[in-house]
């Protein structure tokens, strides 16, 4: 997982060099959730992206005017929004999603992290118990993603309540019970109901941070394991259309502040 020493590292190393380069904010809610195999995608296109955790002793969430190309947000294991566990952070994390969506920022949640965006957006959500579950997501509309999102692929659920899309929100795929699996609000923010980077050891991870856990626990880590090969693969294409359609190989911002103005834009 990338580790940074301060909030705004990433930010200041993105001007240096000939080239500037795009920076995702990634707001991380557990120890064991991260980009996961995503990290690899982002890197392999010069993309950095710096972590806040703001569950961690002088841990802090990125202030509105840091100049992030887009925020990330992740999932939480078993905090959820809808009223049982709700996540700490939840009001100041969706305010902070509203306003990247106001200014046109792209906003990406996974899991907890698209029940805050829904909510941000509009929309809302709903209680439901704490589930891992895998299964077959299909795409709704060919031109998902740019085209590049999967005809059908697989997801991996380790999640406690769910999100309620604002009325204009655009489902891409929808889960083998018809519920959206991925969907997208704007014209360029996207919520997936499970983390499409996710490994094996983040869910190992989870459940020994936290005392609450999933029933049918060892079948789903048997599940994921035989599909880790699978979700690497079918991971390409999303990450694809994905940087594309959030336009993250162009126009960086962090490039345009100074290193004392990156220190001061955590919050």
């Amino acid at each position: 997982m990338g580790e940074c020493s301060s909030a705004a590292d990433a930010f200041k190393l993105a001007g240096r060099g000939e080239t500037a380069m795009n920076v995702v904010a990634v707001i991380q809610h557990t120890s064991g959730e991260y980009l996961g195999l995503i990290e690899d995608h982002l890197e392999g296109r010069r993309i950095r992206f710096q972590y806040f955790r703001p569950f961690v002793g002088g841990g802090k969430l990125p202030a509105p005017d840091l100049p992030a190309d887009a925020l990330f947000l992740l999932g939480g294991g078993p905090w959820g929004t809808a009223g049982e566990r709700d996540l700490p952070t939840l009001d100041r994390e969706v305010e902070l999603a509203r306003l990247r969506l106001e200014e046109g920022t792209p906003v990406v949640g996974f899991g907890l992290g698209a029940q805050i965006l829904a909510i941000a957006a509009g929309g809302g959500s709903e209680p439901a118990e704490l589930l891992f579950e895998s299964g077959i997501a299909r795409r709704t509309r060919d031109d998902a993603l740019n085209g590049f999102l999967p005809e059908t692929f697989h997801q991996v659920v380790y999640m406690r309540d769910r999100p309620l899309l604002p009325q204009d929100a655009e489902v891409l795929a929808v889960t083998e019970s018809g519920a959206p699996a991925v969907f997208r609000v704007g014209d360029n923010s996207y919520g997936f109901l499970g983390n499409p980077g996710i490994k094996l050891g983040m869910v190992e991870d989870l459940i020994m941070e936290f005392e609450e856990v999933p029933e049918n626990t060892a079948e789903g880590l048997d599940a994921l394991r035989s599909l880790q090969r699978t979700i690497e693969d079918e991971l390409v294409p999303i990450m694809t259309g994905l940087v594309q359609c959030t336009a993250l190989m162009s126009s960086p911002r962090a490039a345009d502040s100074t290193a004392d103005e990156l220190d001061k834009q955590v919050i």
